[in-house]
């Protein structure tokens, strides 16, 4: 295959994932499911500051992103 042509596919790709990201971004304050505060994220508040890390969302990000990367491949195949 020509490498220009798998770039331009490359670069399609990607645009619409951004546009995809993009549009999540647009409508983030009305989805149903509010990435970032799911049960499971440890979130300690003391006198003196606070501590946050989001376990359960990084999981979820991590399992969709593995999905996205594994369907990727097996359409290139």
């Amino acid at each position: 295959m020509d490498p220009a042509r798998e770039l331009g596919r490359w670069m399609v790709f990607g645009g619409l994932l951004l546009a995809a990201v993009g549009g999540l971004f647009l409508l983030g304050g009305r989805l149903p499911i509010r990435l970032g505060r799911l049960p499971g994220d440890i979130a300690i508040e003391g006198r003196r500051g606070s501590f946050y890390f989001p376990v359960v969302t990084c999981i979820l990000l991590s399992v969709a992103g593995t999905l996205v990367l594994w369907l990727v491949n097996w359409f290139r195949r």
